[in-house]
């Protein structure tokens, strides 16, 4: 059964949030080299300044996976609109660096609270057999934010704005995220966070409204679940008993970052700059990237539910590591500097289809529903904490040793993590919530 027009209403809606977090996560790429001229800023202040979104994701990851439990994901999202809103704003009329670092915190606190909110969400109105592509949209949310956020740059560097140029490139994020709250006030609340405040009939209407096949079935798998874990909405994530949910959603979030994907978005200019081309060649060549990441999120989208979670994440880590190795060769040997774009592009395009579109929904799947918005929270905690510390130490290390060290390193971390994928990590594709709680419960 396809799902209906509510259903997929809900899911485009609540998803909206990944838009802003890759416009966020690109959009610096465009403006700070301006900025570091502007500022005068050392390498340690550059990457201060790219690392204050993610500073502001951990927290608001951890914020939001408790909030989400008392308040639900629907009103967690409504507050990450509005702050995301207020933080653009106060990027674009910043008066001094001290400011902008704090915007772009705010920001970050907002995007954290939305990777959370938004998948789960999401992950708890879809059927199984359709959760994988469904939650995956928050990902094409992700990386079409990161396109239109390379291509606003690029037209926004076209109009000649002068010193308003990086204003305007920040400021335009605050469009979206009214369109984004506005667009909350019009979908359901999660029927497993109603079942968990005892509103029975709220959730039983919900199920029949996004079609789940039999709605009083479902209610009541969900009711056993709930009761089989004695769970309120105070249950604490950090137990024992949680402890194989726990390090899945860490792990993955980790290696989503230690592939180098924000790093390489982040100073996709950088990067092109250092191997010999221009600023206006740069700034195609980073749409090219950008355009290869919603094409190939696409095609993984198709193949998530037919081949499953974990053949995903095994052949996107085999093909990023190879091409990983393939750019630290070049800077290493400054050689076949032509060679950047097309191993680029193929990096991108194996993360797209694997970790890039797998992350958000794995971590939705392996918690059982008394802590998903907390323990999703902890898994993207993970991986804004790892994306945090690569975008502050990628100039440094660049600076100080040279541009291909960090691929260097991103190239083992990626090997690493075939390795514990292959070992570790259960396929979860085709269950539902409830019955993959009773699997992973069992470790």
């Amino acid at each position: 059964m396809r799902p209906n027009s509510k259903l997929i209403k809900a899911t485009l809606t609540g998803a909206l949030g990944g838009l802003l977090y890759g416009f966020d996560t690109i959009v610096i790429s465009g403006f700070i080299d301006t900025v570091t001229r502007l500022y005068h800023l050392s390498p340690r202040g550059i990457g201060l300044t790219v690392a204050a979104s993610p500073i502001g994701n951990i927290l608001g990851c951890f914020a939001a996976g408790v909030i989400g439990q008392r308040i639900g994901t629907r009103a967690t999202l409504r507050g990450a609109a509005v702050l995301y809103t207020l933080a653009a704003l106060a990027a674009a009329f910043s008066v001094g660096w001290p400011m902008l670092l704090v915007a772009r915190f705010v920001g970050g606190f907002a995007i954290g609270a939305a990777s959370v909110a938004g998948p789960v969400y999401i992950a708890e109105l879809a059927p199984a057999q359709w959760r994988g592509r469904l939650v995956g949209a928050f990902q094409i949310n992700v990386v079409s934010g990161i396109l239109i956020g390379l291509i606003s740059n690029y037209l926004v560097r076209l109009a000649s704005l002068g010193a308003l140029e990086w204003r305007v490139m920040v400021g335009v994020a605050a469009a979206p995220a009214l369109i984004f709250l506005l667009l909350l006030f019009f979908i359901p609340r999660s029927p497993r966070w109603s079942v968990s405040r005892n509103e029975i009939d709220e959730a039983l209407r919900v199920l029949g409204l996004v079609g789940a096949p039999d709605p009083k079935a479902e209610l009541a798998d969900i009711q056993a679940a709930l009761q089989a874990e004695h769970a309120t909405v105070h249950e604490p994530v950090f137990q024992w008993k949680y402890r194989y949910p726990l390090f899945l959603a860490i792990a993955i979030g980790a290696f989503n970052q230690l592939t180098g994907i924000n790093a390489i978005l982040s100073y996709v200019h950088t990067i092109f700059t250092a191997a010999g081309f221009n600023q206006l060649s740069s700034d195609s060549q980073a749409i090219a990237i950008g355009a290869t990441n919603l094409i190939f999120t696409l095609v993984g989208m198709a193949m998530i539910d037919k081949f499953g979670r974990k053949t995903l994440l095994i052949v996107g880590a085999i093909g990023d590591a190879v091409c990983l190795s393939g750019v630290a060769w070049i800077f290493n040997s400054n050689s076949h500097q032509a060679a950047l774009l097309p191993l680029l592009v193929l990096f991108i395009a194996f993360f797209a289809l694997s970790q890039g579109l797998v992350v958000f929904v794995y971590i939705g799947e392996v918690f059982p529903n008394a802590v998903r918005a907390k323990g999703q929270g902890v898994g993207n905690a993970s991986l804004s904490a790892i994306n945090m510390a690569i975008l502050f130490a990628f100039p440094i290390l660049a600076h100080s040793f040279s541009q291909g060290t960090p691929f260097v390193f991103f190239a083992a971390a990626t090997v690493v993590q075939l390795i514990v994928v292959g070992l570790f990590f259960p396929e979860t594709k085709g269950q539902t919530l409830e019955q993959l709680q009773r699997k992973l419960m069992r470790g």
